[in-house]
Parts: structure tokens; sequence; C-alpha cells
């Protein structure tokens, strides 16, 4: 492949393009990370739960189910050997009403058709002896769920990817890419300095942008993308001690996991995130949602004090569904799917992405032939 300037690009430096450029890494080839932003992960990897999922609740044979759990795997061996910090704190998934009860049975039989270690059913006094704040009819424990250094992540991807000689090149739009007659692609880089740079592998992960970039591909099927939708998620920050070591789980809202608590790795609490369907990159705040927010909290930690909550911060996710649509499994497309050689473009890769994220990567250069 001496032809090209690069064996492969990847276009999008969050935690899943980065996970891609280091699985293409390890496999020997030298990786050019395109990024529009001045920083890596400045998009969904950096306004999300940083949250290292179990993989309990996701359809049996799902990539979401497969890559979850492998992903989470790897992770914890990758944040261990490259010294990024992470707290395998567990995770409750908590009844709070006795009619809740029943969805916990259903939750705990999957987690263990997907293979995840070390659940079990907890009843309302085992619950309430591991965190005494909290309100519950019983719950189930996932002990491999935790929290992590996301960004401390992403550093050390990029230092695996610059290590094999390649490069994440930021403030660096991706363009469009045209496929050469003998393979690989011609792609167009913006920014202040534009240039035309060839690769053998082309592998587009850029989050929210997915449709937009698949689309400046030259001979993409357009039937073959799929609509994009934004769903947006609020957090807010407890001013106060942490009521719980461990994350909070009440049972999955439709489309979404629904607002949880976890203690960051500051010993702080945070509640979030909720979701709305939005037509904009809006990342406000709005802090009349307070109320809402403290009424569900208090359905599972009814100490919650009084304007105990502050705005914090908000994250849009690439959602391939809408408002009460079935939520469809990620997509990572191959030749199989658009008919062009080299070519793996992701889409809708949202929770459990991050956790699923070095998975990801793996699987996406398998599907390549690699």
């Amino acid at each position: 492949m001496a032809e090209f300037d690069f064996d492969a690009v990847v276009v999008g430096a969050g935690a899943v393009g980065l996970a891609c450029g280091y699985a293409l890494t390890k496999r020997g080839m030298v990786v050019a990370v395109l990024e529009r932003e001045a920083a890596i992960g400045q998009g969904v990897s950096s306004r999300n739960s940083e949250v290292i999922h179990g993989g309990l609740y996701y359809e049996t044979g799902s990539l979401k189910a497969r890559l979850c759990v492998a992903g989470r795997r790897a992770l914890y061996a990758f944040l261990e050997s490259h010294h990024v910090d992470f707290d395998r704190c567990g995770k409750l998934v908590v009844a709070t009403t006795v009619d809740e009860v029943g969805r916990l049975d259903a939750i705990l039989q999957q987690a263990r058709t997907n293979d995840v270690e070390g659940m079990a059913q907890l009843s309302k006094g085992e619950a309430l002896a591991l965190e005494p704040a909290l309100k519950c009819e019983g719950a189930l424990i996932s002990p491999q769920s935790g929290v992590f250094d996301s960004h401390g992540y992403m550093l050390a991807l990029q230092g695996e990817i610059e290590a094999g000689g390649g490069a994440v090149v930021l403030s660096t739009p991706f363009e469009g890419a045209t496929p050469l007659a003998g393979g690989g692609f011609s792609v167009r880089a913006g920014g202040e300095e534009p240039a035309e740079l060839t690769c053998r592998y082309l592998v587009t992960a850029p989050g929210l942008s997915a449709q937009a970039v698949a689309a400046e591909i030259d001979g993409f099927p357009a039937a073959t993308i799929p609509k994009g939708h934004y769903g947006k998620g609020m957090y807010f920050r407890l001013v106060g001690k942490a009521p719980f070591a461990r994350l909070i789980y009440p049972p999955p809202i439709h489309g979404a996991l629904g607002t949880h608590y976890r203690r960051d790795l500051g010993g702080q609490a945070v509640f979030g995130p909720d979701l709305t369907y939005v037509d904009t990159l809006d990342y406000s705040v709005d802090p009349a949602a307070e109320p809402a927010f403290a009424e569900y909290i208090r359905k599972f930690w009814p100490g919650l004090p009084e304007g105990a909550l502050t705005p914090d911060y908000a994250g849009i996710r690439p959602k391939l569904h809408g408002p009460d649509e079935p939520q469809p499994d990620f997509r990572l497309d191959g030749p199989a799917a658009h008919g062009i050689d080299g070519l793996m473009t992701l889409f809708g890769i949202e929770s459990p992405g991050l956790t699923s994220s070095l998975a990801i990567g793996e699987e996406a250069a398998a599907r390549l032939g690699l």
C-alpha cells in the first residue's frame, strides 16, 4: 500500500473514531484521523454520562448487546494498562414501585442472555443495606458497571495511533471522498490548509454528522443513508454530598435508559439525561426543567433537598429513531451494504457506543476484511 499517503483515514476523533483508528493501527496500518474541531472528543464523546455499561438491556444477538459486553471487557483492560482513571462502582437497577418489580425479572433474564457477569436480584432490604438513602421495592445489581475518565481514554487512544506512525489532525473537516479506479480513495480535507490525500481504507465515525459525511462520498447510494434524529439530554448536578456510591438506574424509558444517578470521579453527584428530540445542536440547559428532574429523582431518593439541583450540561445523541419509534441497532455498514470496497460507515452510534468503542473498532476492521 506504499502508493497511498495513508493506509487508512478515519473521519471523526471522538471515542469511536479514535477506537477505529487504534484497531487499524494494531494491524500495522498508518492511520490519519480527521477532526473538524480544534480538540478531540468535542461532540457526543464529551457530553455523556461517562458510564461503563454492563450490557444488560440490549436485544439478543444485536450489535449493541455483543459489542457492549466485549467492549466493556476490553475497556477495563485498556484503562488499567494505560493508567486512565475509572471506578468499577457497580450499578443498581431499582424498581421504585411494586408494579416495576416484574420488569426487573425481564432485565435480569436479558442480561444473563447477553452474558453479563455477576448479575443478581436483590430484595428491598438487600438494596437498602447497600444504599441506605435509596427508596425501592427491589433491585438488580450489576457489579461490572462503572464510570471513567473518557477524555483520558481518548488521549490514550490518540497516543497509540501516533506511536504507530499515524496522526490525529485537528481543525480539519472532511469535505468529501472519491473512490479510485484501482481501489482506495482520494479524500478532500478542509481547514486553513486544505489538502487532498489518498488512502486504501476509509472509515467514517463522525457521530452527529454521519449522514452528512456519507452523502459527501462520491457514488455512495443515498437510499442506504438512514434518517437521523437529534436526541437531547440535559444533566443537573447536586449541590452537596453524593447520596450513593453506586450508579442508580430506574428501569429504561422508551428509546433510552432514562434519567439516572452517578457519582463522578470527583465525588460529585450528577443526574441525567432526560430525552427531548430537537432540530438543532442546542446544548443549553433549561433551569425550568429542575422541578421535573427533582420529582423524578425523588422516586428513588426522597431525601433530595429542595433547591439542591443546579443546571450542568447537555448532550445530543445521534439517534436513528424518532419519538415513539422502536430503538434500532448500531449501523456498521461495510461494502455489503453500500457496494464500495474499502469503506466502512457508522450510523447511530449512541449509548452504549462509548463503552462499546474498542469492540466497534475491532468489528469495523473485521468487516473490512482486516
